[in-house]
This record gives C-alpha cells, structure tokens and sequence, in this order.
C-alpha cells in the first residue's frame, strides 16, 4: 500500500476560490478537507487532524487570526498558512506573530502555493531526521526525538518553525546565519518567501526564550546580515 495522503484543510469562505483550491490540491495528490468559516475549521480539526490549514484571514465569524491561533494550540505541529490581500502587510506580520508558518498573497498561482506547502512539510520532516539527537548549548535543551525545546528545567512550546530555526542556530552556535541561508536550510532552496518572514519568527522566538526580548542575549542580530545563538555570560542569563 501506498503512503497515506497529507490531509489539508482549506478555510475560505469564497466558494469559487475554495473549490479552485481543492480542485489543484487534489491534482497534487492531497486530500482536501473545505470549510467556508472559522466555527466549522475548528470543529475539523479536532475531527481529522489535518498536517496542513489553509487560511483566509477574512472569515465570517470568528477570523483567520483566531482560528490560527487555535490550530496552533489544538495541533502544534500542523503547518499553518495565511492567506492575505494584497498590500495587507500587517496581515502578514500578524499571521507570522499568531503562528502561522507562511503567508501568500491574493491573487496567486496556485502551483506556488502547492510548492510552499511542499516546503514547509519538508521543514517539518527536517527537524524529525536524526531523531536520536538532542543539541544542548549552555542551558537550552533541543530533543528532536521528542520534538521538545528546554531552558533549563522549563519546556518552552515552539512551533515547527521555530523548532527548525532554533535546530539551526543551536546546530552551530556562535556561527552567524544570514536571513538567506536560514531560509534555505528550513524552509528549503525553492522557498519564493521574503526574508521578513525569518525576522518574525526569530521575534516570536524571542519572546519565549528572552529576559528581555527588546535586548535580547540569546539570539543576537548580525545587523546587515542576519542572526547568531550567543548568550552574554556577563548579563547573569545563566
């Protein structure tokens, strides 16, 4: 028997947009799951357990900012992509802040979002290779067989992202990565995003590992260039 089709829920409440989607899906070899709001997204969810969401910022009812924010408790690990208007770029920053894993903007060629989904399942399947490994580096703990992030004896929730982001930078610490090679190595060469995508994450990631997110000793910002995990002794962060 064959491997079992990646689930992907579309959450759009245009009906020929939707059904557009499914249609592409479904030649790539998914199995699309439709809802047309928020309330009946979630109840999907829970129901079928999805590796991927599609989501329309603009529902009726509760919105796509809700609904991922919800997914992203609900299922942690499920890739999450916004779908936003063109020119919205708060949208974007607030999808990224909420959870969401990638964005596309209206209108698109479906093929490339096929080809972001594809991305960001690898990422996800990245971060699962060499599963018997834990990285450790200073008081930061990364189990990738459990799929677990630590500082010190605290579990920290990250998302598939920021999992893969920090196995990078915790992979080679004290290196500098620039925003292009980050890009690259989780969500892979053919990725067509921007670079603020990496910024937003290493944000959210911040204020999740940081004392300070606003002078953060962590992660520390190559300016001009990109990020590098450090720490700074000196401060007492451990």
């Amino acid at each position: 028997m064959g491997e079992d089709k990646k689930k992907v829920l579309v959450v759009e409440d245009e009906a020929s947009i939707r059904k557009f989607l499914s249609i592409n899906l479904n030649r790539s070899g998914f199995e699309v799951l439709e809802s047309e709001c928020g309330e009946e997204a979630l109840q999907m969810i829970e129901k079928y357990y999805p590796s991927v969401a599609i989501l329309d910022v603009m529902l009726p009812g509760i919105d796509g900012f809700e609904v991922c924010q919800k997914i992203r408790k609900l299922m942690p690990e499920a890739v999450i992509i916004m779908l936003t208007a063109k020119g919205q770029d708060m949208d974007k920053i607030m999808g990224l802040e909420l959870g969401a894993d990638d964005y596309m903007v209206k209108p698109f060629n479906p093929l490339e979002l096929i080809a972001r989904i594809h991305a960001n399942l690898r990422k996800v399947g990245k971060s699962r290779e060499n599963n018997h490994n834990i990285y450790k580096y200073k008081e930061l703990k990364l189990d990738l067989k459990g799929q677990r992030f630590y500082k010190g004896r605290i579990e920290i929730e990250l998302t598939p992202t920021e999992f893969a982001i920090m196995k990078v930078l915790m992979g080679n610490p004290e290196k500098a990565f620039s925003r292009d090679e980050i890009l690259n190595l989780v969500w892979g060469e053919k990725y067509f995003g921007d670079m603020k995508t990496v910024d937003v994450h290493v944000r959210r990631i911040r204020e999740k590992i940081e004392r300070n997110p606003s002078i953060p000793q962590w992660i520390e910002t190559v300016w001009g260039y990109g990020y590098r995990l450090r720490g700074a002794e000196k401060n007492g962060e451990y």
